[in-house]
């Protein structure tokens, strides 16, 4: 993630994309539980590539302590490559974060 000349607690949003063994390892449902658990506004959905992708905005280092997570994953899962965007910040992003179906 480019985060180079933005002061530590400032909001900002990416796009990452999980690949290798992602799903069918609870790998959603994992992401969710540990993007509430930092207070992060989102979404986690699979895709038909066979990939989980997470959209996630909120302070950095919660956005940073995410995609650490989101490199390993749960348990059962076997990440090879986490491919990661910056997005502009959403000025009111949704509370919450889902898991999208």
């Amino acid at each position: 993630m480019t985060t180079a000349g933005r002061p530590p607690g400032d909001v900002v949003r990416v796009r990452a994309e999980a690949s290798g063994r992602v799903q069918g390892v609870w790998y959603r449902e994992s992401c969710r539980r540990e993007a509430e658990r930092l207070g992060l506004a989102g979404e986690v959905r699979n895709t038909a590539a066979g990939t989980v992708e997470i959209e996630v905005q909120g302070p950095r280092p919660a956005v940073e302590a995410l995609l650490r997570w989101a490199r390993t994953g749960p348990p059962a899962a076997d990440v090879t490559a986490l491919a990661i965007v910056d997005l502009a910040p959403v000025p009111r992003a949704p509370g919450g974060f889902r898991v999208a179906r």
